[in-house]
């Protein structure tokens, strides 16, 4: 135990004589200068940071390295003011003025706001590393809706939303994106059994029994086309450019199908070759259409189209020189009832004037599915507005047209490539003399005219 007492007290002197004196060092006077120049480093460092404190403070632009300048926004202050406008209990902007801006109702933009947020995490209210806000789900669908509804450039909604050229664009796309991914399914579809079942009710009492809706073609010249393309897309009757928007609409204004590319040569004849409008007819996959007219029975529905198209069984076209009177009334209420898909149309380009002028902004992948998304609010918009408009039918009165899926259709691929060929057929052939529509021109007689039922 003496012994271990003894080793004990020699570490604690060997510890004591390891310990650093710091006047054996430096001086006072060197170690009072030095905590000086730190002193006056941390007043250096602290003024550049209060510098640039009060700069993000007052709204100030800085530059990062190289050319490119960010401007600080207020995003907080841009969506509590979005909000005061149009989304508070008590808004600025009652519901007239909100559709009139938006082009839909409160309810519908919200709803869409709220399937994009589940749709994608960019679409949800986020801070970035410093912990400031970003821009709000209200903020960049607002924005995108301005772009699309007015056709304006993207730095034209900067001020109000307070979002940047960029970042406005890359809003536009992703919300037209999920606009395709969310909705596209349900609203930009073929019609279902009960759609065809109404379809040929309300064709049934505008006079023409059996029509599924009138097919029609819009053309627009692409002004941001590349130079080197020009010569091969140039169109030989208008003489630049062209996109083509081929569209099945209804007399409701809903579009039942959509095809939309670039086309040089390609008009409204050759693009019906291209477009996937009769894939389910020719994939067996379409509810068949029994329906009689003038005492003849048929077996598949038809478009209403103009003299462009060809002479098949799927369309019905009016007559071009009418001589009598009943021809003159036939030609009458099929141009009439034709113009279901121009005021479609029509109904697309105010609602979405983007549509005739982002060919000058985008290219052509982005047109595409700015393209589609606008149809796709266009059938949103017209399907929750459905009671703002007088029913064009009676619901209640029969029709003697029917449209059912039968058990035994095949709802898998085509894979016999004979019935393909054969549907194909069926859909090309040109009808007998023009038989359909001289019955439709004797029953549209027997139903209009002067000794009509109507």
């Amino acid at each position: 135990m003496p012994h271990q007492f003894e080793t004990s007290s020699c570490s604690d002197d060997s510890e004591d004589n390891n310990i650093i004196d710091p006047a054996g060092i430096y001086t006072m006077e060197e170690y009072i200068a030095e905590q000086s120049v730190l002193h006056n480093l941390l007043e250096r460092i602290n003024v550049k940071i209060q510098a640039k404190i009060q700069a993000q403070q007052a709204g100030k632009s800085r530059r990062r390295s190289g050319n490119r300048r960010v401007i600080e926004r207020n995003h907080e202050e841009g969506h509590q003011r979005l909000v005061a406008d149009f989304f508070c209990e008590d808004p600025v902007h009652n519901d007239k003025l909100f559709r009139t801006r938006y082009r839909m109702r409160r309810a519908l933009f919200l709803r869409i706001v709220r399937a994009l947020g589940e749709w994608s995490p960019y679409f949800t209210k986020r801070t970035d590393m410093c912990y400031r806000q970003g821009l709000s789900p209200l903020q960049k669908c607002t924005a995108a809706i301005r772009m699309l509804v007015r056709g304006s450039p993207a730095d034209a909604v900067d001020e109000y939303v307070q979002i940047g050229a960029s970042t406005a664009m890359e809003c536009l796309e992703r919300f037209a994106e999920g606009v395709i991914d969310k909705f596209g399914g349900e609203y930009l579809r073929g019609p279902t059994s009960t759609d065809m079942q109404r379809l040929l009710q309300t064709g049934e009492h505008c006079g023409f029994p059996g029509m599924l809706g009138s097919i029609g073609c819009m053309h627009w010249e692409w002004e941001n086309c590349p130079p080197k393309w020009i010569r091969r897309l140039n169109h030989s009757d208008r003489g630049f450019a062209t996109f083509v928007l081929e569209a099945v609409a209804s007399q409701d204004f809903w579009i039942w199908h959509a095809s939309f590319g670039v086309v040089g040569s390609i008009n409204n004849t050759n693009l019906l070759n291209q477009s996937p409008s009769f894939t389910e007819v020719l994939k067996g996959q379409a509810p068949p259409v029994h329906f009689s007219v003038n005492k003849r029975q048929y077996d598949m529905g038809y478009y209403l189209a103009n003299e462009i198209y060809p002479e098949c069984n799927a369309f019905v076209k009016t007559i071009p020189f009418p001589q009598t009177e009943k021809e003159r009334l036939f030609a009458r209420y099929q141009e009439e009832a034709r113009k279901g898909v121009e005021r479609a149309f029509a109904i697309l380009q105010s609602r979405f004037p983007i549509v005739c002028g982002s060919t000058r902004f985008f290219q052509q992948t982005t047109l595409g599915k700015i393209l589609q998304a606008c149809i796709i609010l266009h059938n949103m918009a017209i399907e929750d507005e459905k009671d703002m408009a007088a029913a064009c039918f009676d619901t209640s009165e029969t029709s003697g047209i029917s449209a059912a899926l039968p058990s035994n259709i095949n709802t898998g691929p085509a894979n016999c490539l004979t019935d393909v060929l054969q549907r194909n057929a069926t859909i090309c052939a040109q009808p007998p003399h023009g038989q359909l529509r001289r019955d439709l021109t004797d029953h549209i007689w027997h139903q209009f005219g002067p000794f009509g039922d109507k």
